[in-house]
């Protein structure tokens, strides 16, 4: 049995969370190209606002919010639902991304990378499920990371956010698949953003955010639950996954120049 994907994006009622840069601005560009109906959040209105403004097509609604504030995100979920009546797509893309490597370990900046995301996404999911499961209909997306495969270099605290992720999407999936709600779960490997311009090491396969938007819009098109890319670099860190420890830890050393 597998999920139904999105036909066209056409009228679809969209919620794209972490919209004002990077892989969520593009994401959101590209749905209201396709004439959607998009509810753009982020902390940053003003960035939110100039994205609403210059859309040619489709119909915005600006929401901004924290998602580290359960509060604000069902503010922002009301006013979807009594704009446009019901949520089609939940794309989650906000996160927050801080180099850390055990010689340097902040347990304050791993707090809130936890926060932002996994407990972001999480607080995201319980308020728009409820609908979903009584419409028995909907889609959930999520944007994880590689980085969520395996434990790699400087992302002492990124990288467990993001197996996090990979966990909730595939519990997530299991139980919503009977019910008839989608999920979607998105691991980008390099894509040139304001988080990734931290890295002071160069970044194999780099994609552009437009890129990025291109493959998850696809994959949302066709159903697909595991929505990775690109293929040459998110396959090999797969690969990475299925090897004995002593095997792995010696080619990250060898390969990852970090």
């Amino acid at each position: 049995m597998k999920q139904q994907g999105i036909a066209a994006f056409i009228n679809q009622r969209i919620w794209v969370i972490g919209a004002s840069s990077g892989i969520g601005e593009a994401c959101a560009k590209a749905f209201l190209s396709a004439g959607a109906k998009v509810a753009l959040s982020s902390r940053r209105a003003e960035r939110l606002n100039t994205i609403a403004q210059s859309a040619e097509t489709g119909h915005a609604l600006v929401l901004p919010l924290d998602v580290t504030h359960q509060e604000q995100l069902i503010s922002a979920y009301q006013s979807i639902a009594e704009t446009w009546g019901g949520l089609d797509l939940m794309l989650f893309v906000s996160g927050v991304y801080t180099p850390l490597r055990a010689d340097n370990f902040d347990f304050e900046i791993a707090q809130k990378t936890i926060d932002a995301n996994l407990l972001g996404p999480m607080r995201a999911v319980s308020i728009v499920l409820p609908k979903m499961l009584k419409d028995h209909a909907g889609h959930i997306a999520i944007v994880g990371s590689v980085a969520g495969y395996s434990g790699l270099p400087k992302a002492l605290a990124y990288g467990p956010s993001k197996a996090g992720i990979i966990n909730f999407c595939e519990t997530l999936y299991y139980d919503l698949l009977p019910q008839g709600v989608g999920v979607h779960m998105i691991s980008p490997g390099f894509v040139a953003t304001e988080a990734t311009a931290q890295n002071d090491f160069e970044m194999p396969a780099l994609i552009t955010a437009e890129e990025a938007a291109k493959e998850i819009l696809a994959g949302l098109q066709a159903g697909e639950f595991d929505i990775h890319f690109p293929k040459r670099f998110s396959g090999f860190l797969k690969f990475l996954r299925v090897l004995p420890y002593p095997l792995y830890f010696w080619v990250v050393r060898r390969f990852v120049k970090i």
